[in-house]
């Protein structure tokens, strides 16, 4: 436990986090792409056709994985929002401002796929369904994450800004996860389930599951790159800074 918590401490420090990220990176990057090849080869070439909608629902090893792990985001996004709140940790403001683009566009990847699913299913790109309106809302929320860090000067008070804006749109997460049995809906219901059996075969299941693994990754490789693209910016002029950039 004390271990755990020196870990902790030591997220907080610039100087420690940008040397730990650098590593972790570079084990990331290699995972990850093999990872994304794999699934995409399993899912798109190998995984047998469905019986009902054919080849048509392979986006399903896009759309699924980019939905999955944009929700996980936000709840890492809004961690770190009451990190920055509660103990006024300038990291978890990074990893706030980090993690918002990243979730933006894992979002509008899972209403472009969806939409081009949706069109041979229903027969329209688009309909204000409860899970897709409320997918909808979840991009505005990133997206409004994005802008009032902009927005403001002060940056203190951007984070404290986005923090509150983060936790009051964790309201939206519970309703996109149980729209699909709250409302009658055209979005299928749930086919991965934590508990039971999934409704989907194994064949197509296990390719699924190493793309939602390999978009896991990718969503923590890319905030991890931000937080070092911040670190870099907000520290140009460290010592600490140039001499890790000198050594590397």
């Amino acid at each position: 436990m004390r271990g755990m918590w020196a870990f902790i401490h030591k997220l907080g420090s610039p100087p420690w986090f940008f040397g730990f990220s650098g590593t972790l990176v570079r084990w990331l990057l290699p995972v990850t792409v093999l990872l994304l090849a794999v699934g995409a080869y399993w899912g798109l070439l190998v995984a047998p056709p469905d019986f009902r909608q054919g080849n048509s629902y392979r986006i399903i090893y896009i759309h699924v994985p980019a939905a999955v792990v944009a929700l996980a985001g936000y709840y890492v996004m809004a961690i770190a929002g009451a990190i920055s709140l509660i103990w006024r940790i300038k990291m978890a403001d990074v990893a706030m401002r980090a993690a918002a683009p990243v979730g933006a566009v894992l979002t509008a990847v899972a209403l472009v796929t969806g939409a081009i699913w949706g069109k041979p299913t229903w027969g329209a790109w688009w309909v204000w369904d409860a899970r897709i309106t409320s997918m909808l809302i979840l991009l505005f929320l990133y997206l409004g994450v994005v802008a009032l860090f902009e927005a403001y000067e002060n940056k203190t008070a951007a984070a404290k800004a986005c923090a509150v804006l983060t936790l009051v749109g964790t309201v939206n997460i519970p309703i996109i996860y149980k729209s699909v049995d709250w409302w009658y809906s055209l979005h299928q219901p749930a086919s991965l389930k934590f508990t039971g059996e999934s409704a989907i075969d194994a064949s197509m299941l296990y390719p699924l599951l190493v793309m939602i693994g390999a978009f896991y990754l990718l969503f923590a490789m890319s905030m991890l790159l931000n937080m070092r693209a911040e670190l870099l910016w907000q520290h140009r002029n460290a010592h600490w800074l140039r001499q890790r950039l000198d050594v590397s």
